[in-house]
């Protein structure tokens, strides 16, 4: 028999909550969670799944591409424009490192908190 699992949420370790929230309700148009504090805060996709963001006194960001430091996860985010979604995300805080394994068919940036995630065109 096989266990049906349904994912209700996505949490990633960061040092500031709701900046980082902030900086991906910026980027997706997601309504914030209502149980929003200080040490967690989180968005709501339109089925119901979470994306939240707890606070890690500590929090040390992966080092993109550094196996040492690895990136534990990333998301990936179809965009209709690449460039479009690349220059508005960097002015919102986003960082994009150097090594780009996806050449023109997507692009890795990092969130403010140093998560990397995926542009892709849609």
């Amino acid at each position: 028999m096989t266990l049906r699992m349904k994912m209700t949420a996505i949490t990633l370790d960061c040092p500031d909550p709701e900046a980082l929230a902030a900086f991906y309700r910026r980027a997706t148009g997601l309504a914030p969670h209502p149980r929003s504090d200080g040490d967690f805060a989180a968005l709501v996709f339109e089925d119901g799944l979470v994306l939240g963001f707890q606070r890690v006194d500590d929090h040390r960001p992966p080092r993109w591409p550094d196996p040492g430091a690895s990136q534990q996860f990333h998301l990936d985010f179809d965009v209709p424009d690449l460039d479009q979604a690349e220059s508005m995300l960097l002015a919102e805080g986003a960082t994009k490192p150097e090594f780009q394994p996806g050449g023109s068919r997507w692009r890795v940036l990092l969130d403010p908190a140093g998560h990397p995630f995926c542009l892709c065109p849609s």
